[in-house]
This record gives C-alpha cells, structure tokens and sequence, in this order.
C-alpha cells in the first residue's frame, strides 16, 4: 500500500481506447475528491487513503516495457489534480516517451494552472450550469473553479474536450440548455454528453432507471452548441 507521501493510485486501466480520443492510454485513477457528486460512480475514489497494491514505482517499471506500445499515459481519479505528486508523476511519464492526459472536474485552478504546460490533451468534466454546481458537487465554490478553470483551458492551447454526464433527475431538458448557453458563452463550440452509468452509484435511486439522451434534445441543443457528441462508454 503507498505510503502518505507517495502518489495514491486507487486503480488503473492498463490499456484502453476509451480515455482519450484516437488513443491507446494506460489509465491511473488517484484517490482524493473533494466533490460530493451525486450520481457519482467512483465514490470509493473520494478518501486519499486506500488498500490499492500499486506503487508508482512499480507502476512506472510496466510503463517502462509498454514503449512503443501505448500512445498516452492519463491521470484520472477521483480528481487528480488533489495528489501534490501529479506533476512530478506527469515528469516521469512524459521521461519515458509517452502523451499525458488529464481528467479534471477543474476543482482547483491553480494546480490545473501548473500541470497544464506538460500535458497533451484534457478532458473537463462540467457538471451543471456554473451558477447550479453545488445542487450536484455540494461544494458552493465549485461553479466558479469550475468557470476559471475552462477559461484557462481554453487560454492554454492543450488539445481538450468539455463533458457532461446528463441524468434527467438532475440535469432536465431546460437545465442543460442554461448550461449550453453557459458553454457558448465560454466559446465551447463542441461539447460531450455522457448518459449517466448507475454502476456503483452514490444514489441508489438514480440508478433505478435506464438513461438514454432524446435524439429531439440533441438537436435542439445543437442549436446552441453546433457539435454535440452523445458518448456510452459502454456503461
């Protein structure tokens, strides 16, 4: 089990096709959030400490004989950006040859701020219009994170994409057009939408129905935002 000072991995999807776009990824999922989402499928991801075998070190060793073989390395979580190792692990990644991703609800600007410089694609997970965050997070100043965050994102040239994962319970028909209006505001022109996955579901009663995204909807949001991609995952 890692020790307090070393980088807290709570799992990994050593090769996957789903993580960054055109990309063959080996996925690590730091443990640490400080988001309380509700339809949240990773909450054993929330506490910094875990049982989880891997050490970066040894973790590192299998990346070593993966060259050649993987495009890119992705950081995921949990919210990565709260492991204070993250850029020193994005350093060894990117010293063995591969692409680093990041997956980021943008909970904190400014260790966003200094990781950005080294990475090569981000995926922004935006949760609810920035002025509704905290009925989904229960954090009152994650809207606003959320806001400087995308703003910063979109300042520093890395390749990235903004997602939304839509529960109807949560996210209606005119919640996300707020939300939508609030992306092209930011100058989103193209935006994912993921149906929620009730696999491991903080909220049992979320998960008691199958959700899928209305084609109608789609459209009509395409309105706002031209590019709208509806992504599975395979959930």
């Amino acid at each position: 089990m890692p020790q307090p000072d070393e980088p807290q991995i709570g799992g990994w999807a050593p090769f996957t096709t789903l993580d960054v776009p055109g990309r063959l990824a080996a996925t690590f999922f730091l443990r640490g959030c400080p988001l309380r989402c509700r339809y949240c499928h990773n909450a054993d991801l929330q506490a910094r400490r875990g049982t989880f075998p891997l050490r970066w070190l040894e973790a590192l060793t299998w990346l070593d004989q993966r060259r050649g073989l993987l495009d890119s390395v992705v950081f995921s979580g949990g919210e990565p950006t709260m492991d204070r190792c993250l850029e020193q692990m994005i350093r060894d990644v990117r010293s063995l040859g591969f692409e680093v991703a990041l997956h980021t609800a943008g909970v904190s600007p400014k260790r966003l701020g200094r990781v950005l410089p080294l990475l090569q694609w981000v995926g922004l997970d935006i949760k609810a219009p920035f002025g509704d965050y905290a009925r989904i997070t229960g954090s009152e100043a994650s809207g606003a994170r959320a806001r400087v965050a995308l703003a910063m994102l979109r300042e520093s040239g890395v390749p990235y994409e903004v997602r939304t994962t839509v529960h109807p319970a949560l996210l209606d028909a005119q919640v996300l057009q707020t939300l939508a209006l609030d992306l092209r505001a930011s100058g989103i022109g193209r935006w994912v939408l993921q149906p929620f996955c009730g696999r491991g579901c903080v909220e049992p009663a979320l998960s008691a129905e199958n959700i899928s995204i209305a084609t109608s909807l789609v459209t009509h949001l395409r309105r706002i935002i031209p590019e709208i991609v509806v992504r599975t995952n395979g959930c």
